[in-house]
């Protein structure tokens, strides 16, 4: 069965190869990544986008497959802090992060096209940043690394100030790899 990511994410890729998933990558249309926390606990609001890009896909897919969608926020203390607009945005997010614990939350979605049946979990990773002076917090922004990235960090780049307490890297890079396998288990072989 085809084996589908509904994602332009290039490290949702690059964890997908690595693991050894022959796939294609059919990105969600315009608009069915966005969402609003809407006062949904965080994990609720992953889960949520995960089922809307994969739907999304779901209807463009006309040959049987395994849509895999997902979509990973960092959290603060409730806070959603998904991917900065811009260079001041990330600024605060880092300022926030500083010296704290947070989660990052991914929502997992596989839908079986042909069905239309899918099953939706959510992943959470806790990780602990250390404290941030005014010259780290620039020397990063200027290095652009936090472009496009939930929270404005990426935990892929070995950054020295993040630490994994709890949960996976691959969850934290965008991808929980383990609880993807497991549900994949529940479908039709590959």
């Amino acid at each position: 069965m085809r084996l589908i990511l509904a994602s332009q994410s290039p490290r949702r890729r690059q964890l997908l190869t690595e693991a050894g998933y022959q796939f294609e990558v059919i990105a969600p249309s315009e608009g069915a990544e966005d969402g609003d926390p809407a006062g949904d606990p965080t994990s609720v609001f992953v889960t949520r986008l995960a089922v809307q890009k994969a739907a999304d896909v779901a209807m463009r897919v006309t040959e049987p497959a395994l849509i895999i969608a997902c979509d990973t926020v960092a959290d603060c203390d409730g806070v959603v802090l998904g991917k900065p607009v811009d260079r001041d945005h990330a600024q605060s997010m880092l300022r926030m992060l500083s010296g704290r614990e947070h989660s990052v939350w991914s929502g997992l979605c596989v839908w079986e096209s042909a069905s239309g049946e899918f099953e939706v979990e959510s992943a959470r990773s806790i990780l602990h940043m250390a404290e941030l002076s005014d010259q780290m917090i620039e020397e990063y922004l200027d290095s652009g690394a936090w472009l496009g990235k939930s929270g404005a960090f990426g935990y892929q780049d070995g950054l020295p100030w993040l630490t994994l307490q709890e949960g996976t890297a691959s969850n934290v890079v965008g991808l929980p790899m383990d609880l993807l396998a497991n549900m994949l288990k529940n479908f039709a072989p590959l």
